[in-house]
């Protein structure tokens, strides 16, 4: 029996999907982790779970358009005008929801704090997926000449 070595698009679809959900529980625990340490500095041990639900859900929302509307900036290969308008226009919406959501007490102050570290995360997160293709590519190629040498003998 022959396997069918092309990927479908049932494939490629759910392999979008399982990237948007591993974002969205990326960025959700990074700004939940911003969110945490600004309440623990205002002297609040305890959570909003109102603002932990638009934080998770504006985290899909905006996983949505990395992938479909900005070419999954954050898993590119190298960062251009694409790249930086779409991780700008994700900045300025997780900047707006959380304003006008509350996050913050609408302190514009804090708003902006928590932009700069978006822009850090992406950074970051750009980082570890290219370091994470380039070790992909060595395995790759490790297999392929193990693989040759095999086959020749």
């Amino acid at each position: 029996m022959k396997k069918n070595s092309h990927v479908t698009i049932w494939e490629k679809y759910l392999t979008k999907e399982i990237g948007i959900e591993f974002k969205a529980c990326l960025y959700f625990f990074a700004i939940l982790f911003f969110y945490c340490v600004y309440r623990i500095i205002g002297g609040s041990f305890e959570a909003n779970i109102w603002h932990m639900t638009e934080m998770i859900l504006t985290c899909y929302i905006i996983g949505y358009i990395q992938v479909y509307l900005f070419g999954n900036f954050d898993e590119a290969d190298s960062l251009g005008v694409r790249e930086y308008v779409g991780a700008f226009v994700c900045i300025i919406l997780y900047s707006i929801v959380s304003y006008f959501g509350g996050w913050f007490e609408k302190k514009v102050l804090v708003t902006l704090i928590l932009a700069a570290y978006i822009v850090l995360l992406y950074f970051c997160i750009f980082l570890i997926y290219r370091t994470k293709r380039r070790i992909d590519d060595k395995k790759l190629n490790e297999e392929l000449m193990l693989f040759q040498t095999e086959h020749k003998k």
